[in-house]
């Protein structure tokens, strides 16, 4: 009998025993799975969290313009002579060209594509809130593909100019047009490359573009490409695509570039450049090892022109420019893309390799 009550008594201890450990294993599972819940949450609110558009599209779009360029085009018509047959002749016709500006002061200057103002004979500009104002040509550089007009407005919404040296590769910006006359049209996307040179200008032509996957398509040129700030860093210009409409690969010119060439234009009604005075070339494989260089970063100094800032300076043949005012030099467009940012005569630090040393040289540039 008594071994009967210290079973049941050792059974019914096991089984209290059991259940409250149960109990409290549960319970502390069940606290561990509520903090990794929020441990995750926080996780993914930082991973996932996107930026916040609205107020940089708010402030784009109040300033970017719709362009229309009035020119003349000689059309040719057909007519049937009894004595002659058919016969031709050429008469004049106006066509509208359309493309896209920025305002980028109140009291209404503007800049644009020098290709969406190409032979105009009048253009008209109109704002968001539909005013339409003609404007005036100040000035346009081919070697940029930019042109500078003028409106006569005051108190007008404008986009201020970012530093486009500080731009980084996997930013998100907003593309801000009117393609195919589709008035303020706001495109997202992320920078995608920067000093991209694709070869659409002529000889002595500047190319250092800004790529972006942001929906870009005629009509869009001369629009403003910004960051989530809604600030100025670049103009759109130009696609790369096999069927004419946007296929992901769109360019814009640097905010910095721009924003010099219409200072230029606005002062003395053409662009003032400043030149180091040496022909240069990006370093690959087969140059390092022709020239016997150290390494591919840099650019190559090929010749250095006769009483040129860099003759005076002591640049040689052969040199490699690594830095420009400590800002690392790879590629040519990266060069042409700092140098176009300076005037005639302002002194700028070059460090350069020459074999195994490095020097550092301050020197003023020339016109």
């Amino acid at each position: 009998m008594k071994k009967t009550k210290i079973i049941i008594y050792t059974l019914v201890g096991g089984l209290l025993f059991y259940t409250i450990n149960s109990i409290i294993l549960n319970k502390s599972q069940a606290s561990n799975q509520t903090e990794n819940s929020e441990v995750i949450s926080k996780q993914n609110n930082v991973n996932f969290e996107l930026p916040n558009f609205e107020n940089a599209a708010a402030k784009a779009i109040k300033s970017v313009v719709h362009i229309k360029s009035k020119f003349l085009q000689n059309s040719i018509y057909r007519y049937y002579d009894p004595f002659f047959g058919n016969r031709y002749f050429k008469q004049p016709k106006e066509e509208v060209a359309s493309g896209s500006g920025v305002i980028i002061s109140s009291d209404g200057y503007i800049i644009t594509n020098k290709h969406v103002i190409n032979k105009a004979t009048e253009i008209e500009v109109v704002l968001n809130d539909k005013r339409t104002y003609n404007a005036k040509i100040l000035g346009t550089d081919p070697n940029s593909d930019l042109a500078l007009l003028k409106v006569e407005a005051n108190n007008l919404d404008f986009l201020d100019f970012a530093n486009s040296d500080n731009i980084k590769i996997g930013q998100w910006v907003l593309a801000v047009g009117n393609p195919f006359n589709l008035s303020s049209t706001v495109t997202a996307g992320i920078i995608s490359a920067k000093s991209r040179k694709i070869n659409i200008l002529n000889d002595g032509g500047i190319e250092a573009f800004i790529q972006t996957d942001a929906a870009i398509n005629a009509g869009n040129s001369g629009g403003a490409l910004v960051n989530t700030d809604g600030q100025l860093i670049g103009i759109n210009t130009a696609i790369q695509s096999n069927t004419g409409s946007f296929t992901g690969y769109g360019f814009a010119i640097p905010s910095n570039m721009a924003q010099k060439i219409v200072s230029d234009l606005k002062k003395y009604g053409e662009v003032k450049r400043a030149y180091i005075g040496i022909h240069i070339s990006d370093i690959n494989n087969d140059i390092k090892e022709y020239f016997s260089l150290n390494g591919l970063n840099g650019v190559l100094v090929s010749k250095v022109l006769s009483n040129s800032a860099a003759e005076k300076a002591g640049i040689k043949d052969l040199d490699v420019i690594i830095a420009i005012n400590d800002i690392t030099v790879n590629s040519v467009s990266e060069l042409h893309e700092i140098i176009v940012q300076f005037s005639p005569g302002d002194e700028i630090k070059c460090k350069i390799k020459r074999g195994k040393k490095t020097i550092d040289l301050s020197f003023n540039l020339q016109e």
